[in-house]
């Protein structure tokens, strides 16, 4: 069968997680369901505050809001369909559903990662040059780096789509995943599969480890300025507004890196533990970003605390204009 040719295969079949027991699927799938619901709804709290205060219109906030959108579209693409294979036995997607979720998964991960490029250089400029950061990043400088980080993203999911669309599918047509992405999608073809996985490993790497490498860079810096600090105070203070991010950086690099480390030097993962990795670095930073944010950010959880306040002061005065 010659390349371009993939009628055989018209659709995928997604597993979910290799080797689950039927007993264990209902657990998995409500587990499933709450990290979503508790993506959208905290996501979901951060924009509303952001929107609604305007005392969070600063350059750090921008760059929050833009990982808050990220994350639910993130979530948005992958989870739901995780969901549906245990709750309605839905496994199959289309042919083209498929590359449409590969796509979207790859292409959000990037700007997630570029996002968090942008948390290293908006922190690292505050605390190493804080008397030219007012001037340096505006907020119309981080309007501009957020736009050129949304579409920057979009090259290299485009190209490994493109490389891999037209690939003869004439073997299985299984997918063991709970999402459709480049390695399992690559691994059921008719084909020698290595230039495209050598392509889509470089670009990899390129998205994580260019901004990683910064990320280490502008952190170590950032811990030397802090240490020349003589005051205590001003020391927690620097420190206590970088934690949030070292955080988020953590969930999301070094969980990749393990995969990636186990892959390049041959450590040859079980297919269960593999996709269990990789969907909790996928799916639980999402989750997670929003109770760092608002329990660690002082503008956020002062904001938060401000809404809530209110609003449990004007509910208190209609039950008592009720009651009178």
């Amino acid at each position: 069968m010659s390349e371009g040719n993939h009628s055989v295969v018209t659709e995928f079949f997604l597993t979910g997680f290799p080797g689950l027991s039927p007993e264990y699927e209902g657990i998995a799938s409500a587990v499933m369901f709450f990290v979503y619901f508790f993506t959208v709804t905290g996501n979901a709290t951060i924009i509303f505050l952001f929107a609604t205060d305007r005392s969070l219109h600063k350059p750090i906030y921008y760059i929050i809001l833009n990982l808050c959108v990220c994350d639910m579209l993130f979530s948005t693409t992958a989870l739901p369909k995780a969901i549906s294979i245990y709750w309605f036995q839905s496994e199959t997607i289309s042919f083209t559903g498929c590359f449409v979720q590969m796509y979207f998964v790859h292409y959000f991960g990037t700007v997630n990662s570029y996002i968090l490029f942008l948390m290293a250089l908006d922190r690292y400029l505050a605390i190493c040059y804080p008397l030219r950061y007012p001037a340096i990043l505006k907020n119309s400088t981080i309007h501009i780096l957020s736009i050129s980080a949304w579409l920057f993203a979009k090259i290299g999911p485009v190209v490994i789509v493109i490389r891999a669309y037209p690939l003869p599918y004439c073997a299985s047509n299984v997918i063991h995943h709970c999402f459709c992405d480049h390695y399992s999608i690559t691994t059921l073809t008719c084909t020698d599969r290595t230039p495209y996985a050598i392509l889509a490993f470089g670009m990899a790497m390129v998205t994580l480890l260019v901004p990683l490498g910064f990320i280490i860079f502008s952190y170590s810096s950032i811990m030397i300025t802090v240490l020349k600090i003589a005051d205590l105070e001003g020391r927690r203070k620097s420190l206590s507004t970088c934690t949030p991010q070292l955080m988020v950086i953590s969930l999301y690099y070094l969980p990749r890196c393990v995969v990636y480390f186990a892959t390049t030097v041959g450590i040859e993962l079980r297919r269960d533990i593999a996709v269990v990795i990789i969907t909790v670095y996928s799916l639980c930073p999402p989750m997670i970003n929003p109770i760092i944010y608002c329990l660690r950010a002082k503008d956020m959880k002062e904001s938060f605390w401000k809404k809530f306040h209110r609003r449990t002061a004007s509910r208190k005065a209609q039950i008592s204009s009720v009651s009178h």
